[in-house]
């Protein structure tokens, strides 16, 4: 079988991330040929990914892979891959809640839901982790439309809302919300939270690994000791959120919380996992806000908390803040979280190899 030298795309901005939308069945079914392909398309491995497309940082060197869904009450199902930017390496460990917000104008640009007036839900079954989100896209006069008011930090202008939906996301990659049951464990010294509602995460207090929480992007990349430390938890807590051997994989992501200092719920610096991330990803953020609800988290502890059963959530990050509402049944338990982003087409065509 020969390698495939080119396949169509659509480019896009989806939420704080970028990168190539494909369908399926444009790309090798055979998991290696595929790899093979994507690897070839970004430019890695390769620190500039000058020879591809992939933007010499994990944010923009992302896919998306859709197909026509077979599942009751699901229009498409949506598989993530994250593309290594200086290792020949493709996983699909984790979900990206950011990507995600360009999977529904996908799906209508390219035939496989139909748009309604007005605006339109899309119902993606994420393959990553067998969950269900549920976008809504603005479609007036039967057309994406991608213009609009809607801002969100990171991004520079406006545009159309997406607002995503996410249900029974607890313990999509590990099993359960608190893979060890705890609320705290204590790793290398240090007391952190293993938590997964969407997106594995390890929390614990930016003090207690020797930096303030409030540090830019820049300055955290530079740090090689606390990077060093916290990439030591990383690799100690991989069987215990029932990930296995975690030295290679993009999971889980490092979160360093700190009380907030702009009227939010709570600051946070998000490792992803070995580059400090530039605001923080979607479930990233869900699984930080759930972990700021659960008494006896280091979260919990730094965190400030609204009453009531809906709480929103405002988690502050290096360029801005990422809001959450949270719905809490009565003992507390999250049930449902959504979060407004947007997305943006680039560019369709065709890519090559």
């Amino acid at each position: 079988m020969s390698a495939l030298s080119s396949a169509p795309v659509l480019w896009m901005r989806g939420g704080t991330s970028k990168g190539g939308y494909f369908l399926a069945d444009d790309l090798p079914a055979d998991t290696a040929a595929r790899d093979a392909f994507l690897l070839r398309v970004m430019g890695s491995p390769d620190p500039r990914q000058i020879d591809g497309m992939g933007g010499a940082d994990p944010l923009t060197s992302k896919v998306a892979v859709v197909r026509k869904s077979d599942r009751p009450g699901v229009d498409v199902d949506y598989l993530f891959l994250q593309v290594f930017v200086d290792q020949a390496i493709v996983s699909d460990a984790q979900n990206c809640g950011n990507i995600l917000a360009g999977i529904g104008p996908f799906a209508i640009e390219r035939g496989l839901v139909t748009a309604q007036a007005g605006e339109t839900r899309v119902a993606i079954f994420m393959e990553n982790t067998g969950q269900i989100a549920i976008a809504t896209v603005q479609t007036p006069d039967g057309q994406v439309c991608y213009h609009g008011d809607a801002t969100i930090d990171g991004v520079p202008g406006s545009a159309a809302p997406i607002p995503l939906e996410f249900r029974d996301t607890a313990g999509s990659s590990c099993g359960a919300l608190l893979p060890t049951g705890n609320a705290c464990d204590i790793v290398e010294g240090v007391r952190v939270t293993l938590i997964d509602n969407g997106m594995p995460c390890v929390v614990m207090k930016a003090q207690d690994v020797g930096v303030t929480g409030y540090e830019d992007r820049d300055t955290l990349d530079k740090d090689s000791d606390l990077k060093a430390r916290i990439e030591k938890i990383r690799l100690a807590v991989g069987q215990a959120m029932n990930l296995g051997e975690v030295k290679d994989k993009s999971v889980p992501k490092m979160m360093l919380v700190a009380p907030p200092r702009h009227g939010g719920a709570v600051t946070v610096r998000s490792f992803i996992p070995h580059r400090a991330h530039a605001s923080i990803g979607v479930l990233g953020a869900v699984s930080v806000a759930t972990a700021c609800l659960i008494e006896g988290s280091p979260a919990f502890e730094v965190a400030s908390i609204p009453d009531g059963h809906r709480k929103t959530l405002s988690v502050e990050h290096p360029t801005g803040e990422t809001t959450c509402v949270m719905d809490l049944d009565d003992s507390g338990n999250v049930t449902s979280a959504a979060m407004l982003r947007t997305a943006r087409k680039l560019m369709d065509g065709k890519v090559f190899a």
